[in-house]
C-alpha cells in the first residue's frame, strides 16, 4: 500500500540504528519520507547512511541517549535544522530484562523503565513540542507490547511488561489531550517477533522458540517487515479517525 501523503514528511524513529526500529524506518523511507534516526549506538551513522542510499531519500541521524531529556531535545533540534518539523514518531527504543522479580536489582529495574517508558516520554514530548510550536499535525506510533496486557511465559520480565503497560496507557492520555491540536498518538504492541532482543534468548535456548511458536495461532515469529503495514497506516492519513488506540499485533498469540 502507499501513502502518498506521506511523501516528503519528516519521520523520526528512536532505536533505529538496527532491529525493528531500523525496519520500520525502511518502510517509512519506501514510503518517500526523510527520516531521522536517533539511537544510542555509534553505528546509528552506518544505517542512516545505508538508508539513504537504498532508498533515496534524505536521511539524518543522532546518536542518542533516550533517557535524557537534554540528548532528546538536542537530537530533535538537529533532526529540525536538517530536515525539518517530524510530522511522525515512532518510538522503538527498548530493553528487557528477565530475572524473577524478587532478584531485580533497584538498578536494573530503572534501567528498563529509563529506557522504556521514560525515552519514550521525552521521544513523544519532544515531537509535541516541534508540531505545536510549527503549528501541524502529526502522528506519534509507541511502540509497546503484548507483554503489557498478557503475562508471558515462560520467561519471568515484571519489570517489561510494567513498562510497556505503562507506553500504551501514555499513548491514550496523550492521544485524547493533543486530540484538538492535530496530534494522533497510537500504540503498536508487537508479540513475539525476530528481533536483536529475542534472539539473545533464543538462539542460546532454540526449544524457547518452539514453546513460543507452538502458542502463536499463525505457526510462526513475527518478522520486522509484518510492521511494516501497521506503522506506515498509522502514520499516514488513512488512519486519521484512529487515535489513543494500542494495536496488538501478534500472530494471534493473546486470543487463545
Amino acid at each position: 500500500m502507499t501513502y502518498t501523503d506521506l511523501d516528503g514528511r519528516v519521520a523520526l524513529v528512536t532505536g533505529g540504528a538496527r532491529g525493528l526500529g531500523y525496519s520500520v524506518a525502511e518502510a517509512l523511507a519506501a514510503q518517500g519520507c526523510r527520516v531521522a534516526l536517533l539511537d544510542v549506538l555509534p553505528d546509528v551513522a552506518d544505517s542512516a547512511e545505508r538508508l539513504a542510499a537504498d532508498h533515496g531519500v534524505g536521511t539524518t541521524h543522532a546518536v542518542t541517549d533516550v533517557t535524557s531529556p537534554d540528548s532528546v531535545g538536542t537530537a530533535f533540534a538537529h533532526v529540525t535544522a536538517t530536515l525539518g518539523t517530524p510530522q511522525v514518531l515512532v518510538t522503538a527504543a527498548g530493553i528487557t530484562v528477565w530475572n524473577d522479580t524478587v532478584d531485580v536489582s533497584p538498578e536494573e529495574w530503572r534501567r528498563v523503565m529509563a529506557v522504556n517508558l521514560d525515552g519514550t516520554f521525552f521521544a513523544l514530548q519532544a515531537f509535541a513540542r516541534g508540531l505545536l510550536a510549527a503549528d501541524r499535525p502529526g502522528s506519534a506510533v509507541l511502540v509497546a507490547s503484548m507483554s503489557g496486557s498478557i503475562v508471558n511465559l515462560p520467561q519471568r520480565q515484571a519489570s517489561y511488561s510494567a513498562s510497556k503497560a505503562a507506553v500504551s496507557m501514555l499513548a491514550k492520555a496523550t492521544a485524547v489531550e493533543w486530540a484538538a491540536r492535530g496530534i494522533r498518538v497510537n500504540s503498536v504492541s508487537p508479540g513475539y517477533f525476530l528481533s536483536q532482543m529475542t534472539r539473545q534468548f533464543t538462539d542460546a535456548n532454540p526449544d524457547l522458540a518452539a514453546q513460543w511458536v507452538g502458542q502463536i495461532p499463525l505457526g510462526r515469529m513475527g518478522e520486522p517487515a509484518d510492521l511494516h503495514g501497521l506503522v506506515t497506516f498509522l502514520a499516514s492519513d488513512a488512519s486519521a479517525y484512529l487515535t489513543a488506540q494500542d494495536l496488538v499485533i501478534d500472530g494471534g498469540y493473546t486470543a487463545v
